[in-house]
């Protein structure tokens, strides 16, 4: 396997399990050393003591992206022990899936306290090392980020926020010398579909969502570190994401016709099978 991020340092945060711990590996295989982050340390050390096992260094920390200074702390002390930051991943995210009239403005705040705001302060808190490196922010969206869909106002909305703010400070920060991509997966194999309206995770709780559509995780990551290193802006993973995407750009008229005509009295069946709730 090529190493294409040798001796590159990693921050990512949601490190603990599903596309995170995934990423945290895939790094550490292709040459980084990886500082990981979430609010459950037990399980970042696994991830941590598989990095080691290859030979690699990797630096755990707990960290929750809602609170601010825990970011900042996070940083100091992974940079501390590696030197810097090169690459930095916001992560960290939850969905939260209803119907519209069912969530309350509490249940939007709760969303996007972590989806946008805890990437909004793991940015400012990654920004002192990639100025310093001339390194990469990478920002985890979503095709719910590109295409908003039944139940998932919550979620689409804080997923179209991230996409705008990447947008926008791809430009803000060119000039400070930090490249800046985001990633929008389809369905990917992960451990969203465990974490339930409340931000709570349960280790049992079963994935409702296709498994003819759905990719698995190693294969998504590595296309996923393909366009990091390739210093894309947009990373658009899985083929039913990439085709949402352009069938919405270009007819959108026609995709929510279809969309419409598809789901019509069958919202309660196309909710109960992308997401069980507690």
């Amino acid at each position: 396997m090529a190493l294409r991020f040798l001796n590159k340092r990693v921050f990512i945060t949601g490190a603990s399990t599903g596309i995170g711990a995934c990423l945290a590996r895939e790094f550490a295989k292709q040459g980084a050393d990886v500082i990981l982050t979430a609010r459950r340390l037990e399980l970042l050390e696994k991830v941590a003591a598989d990095i080691r096992a290859i030979g690699r260094k990797a630096v755990s920390i707990s960290c929750d992206v809602t609170q601010p200074q825990s970011l900042v702390d996070a940083v100091a002390t992974g940079t501390a022990q590696l030197g810097g930051i090169d690459i930095a991943i916001a992560n960290a995210g939850f969905g939260i899936a209803e119907f519209f009239q069912q969530l309350t403005v509490e249940d939007f705040r709760r969303q996007f306290e972590t989806n946008f705001f805890g990437v909004l302060n793991t940015i400012y808190a990654v920004l002192p090392p990639l100025k310093a490196s001339h390194g990469q922010l990478v920002l985890m969206g979503s095709i719910s980020g590109r295409v908003g869909l039944p139940t998932s106002s919550a979620y689409s909305a804080s997923k179209f926020a991230v996409n705008g703010l990447a947008e926008s400070i791809y430009y803000d920060l060119a000039d400070e010398g930090i490249d800046v991509s985001w990633i929008n997966p389809g369905i990917v194999e992960s451990d969203i579909a465990k974490v339930d309206n409340k931000g709570v995770y349960h280790e049992d709780r079963p994935d409702p969502r296709p498994s003819r559509l759905m990719m698995k995780t190693e294969p998504a990551v590595r296309q996923m570190l393909k366009g990091i290193y390739a210093k894309k802006s947009e990373i658009i993973i899985t083929f039913h994401g990439k085709f949402l995407v352009w069938i919405n750009r270009w007819f959108p008229k026609l995709w929510r016709f279809l969309f419409h005509w598809h789901t019509k009295g069958k919202l309660q069946a196309f909710k109960a099978s992308r997401r069980k709730n507690s």
